[in-house]
């Protein structure tokens, strides 16, 4: 508390409200230590989220970059599908929650790694959800990371106020896609960053164009991007298109987004890590 510079019994006013605000993140579990926290955001579901989070955890990897996705989508959790550990389940010591590990050397949480299984529906309240997703950063033993990616649920309700909250979150990207219903739903996200005093990393635009597997010409499938220009009124430089790209498709199927080629986020990341250094020096 800041010292009063009068009686405050004699004027009426509160100190309290000179107190500096309480802190609501949660600590993190104590064997861990995960320097960067960039959380995956859509402003509705169905634009590919999931996706963006694991070509960017699994780019950051091939970086050599120490990588872990906390899977906050807890009543539509598809990154164990992405990285093919569907079946696995994960377990404890005295540490706490062991992450599964993928092929791709990538640390996983999710709640289809707990659960008998994996088609069993969470049935929960939003309190109880955004308790979980409290315990993946509490209670799992992520040990060293370098990028940990928050696979959120879309929207801007309980579980994205939890995490920015009650984690470090260094940074959001934000993914869309072309059409121009969605364009003004991710302007809500940029606004709750914003509110939230969380720097927007980039957008990336998920089914920006398809290439013409015959002629090589790209195809506007869903109309005239318009990416660019929500995110030069927002001031944000970093961007990156994903074509519609039946290799991508294939590689979220089979389990092996570790695999997908294309590089298509690679510069996006680069210079994702490259502000999120800027920010910390």
């Amino acid at each position: 508390m800041n010292e009063c510079t009068h009686d405050c019994s004699t004027c009426g006013e509160s100190c309290a409200s000179r107190e500096t605000p309480q802190s609501l993140q949660e600590p993190m579990n104590a064997w861990s230590d995960v320097k960067n926290v960039i959380a995956v955001v859509s402003g509705k579901g169905g634009v590919g989220k999931s996706l963006v989070t694991g070509l960017l955890a699994s780019a950051a990897k091939r970086q050599g970059k120490e990588t872990a996705v906390l899977d906050a989508d807890i009543t539509g959790p598809s990154i164990p599908k992405l990285f093919g550990v569907e079946q696995a389940q994960a377990n404890a010591d005295e540490r706490g929650l062991l992450p599964i590990v993928s092929d791709g050397g990538v640390k996983l949480m999710s709640i289809n790694l707990l659960l008998d299984n994996a088609t069993s529906p969470v049935i929960w309240r939003g309190p109880v959800i955004a308790g979980v997703v409290k315990q993946f950063w509490t209670d799992v033993c992520w040990g060293g990371v370098d990028y940990m990616f928050v696979d959120m649920p879309p929207g801007t309700g309980d579980v994205p106020l939890t995490v920015f909250q009650s984690l470090p979150v260094k940074g959001i990207v934000i993914v869309t896609s072309p059409q121009e219903l969605v364009g003004m739903i991710v302007e809500k996200a940029v606004n709750m960053a914003e509110m939230m005093d969380v720097p927007v990393l980039g957008i990336v635009e998920n089914m920006s164009y398809y290439v013409c597997p015959d002629c090589g010409a790209k195809h506007a499938i869903f109309g005239r991007s318009r990416v660019r220009e929500i995110a030069a009124r927002h001031g944000i430089s970093n961007v990156a298109e994903l074509p519609m790209d039946p290799s991508l498709a294939n590689a979220c199927d089979n389990g092996s987004i570790a695999s997908a080629e294309g590089g298509w986020l690679d510069a996006f990341l680069a210079k994702l890590a490259s502000e999120l250094e800027q920010n910390q020096g």
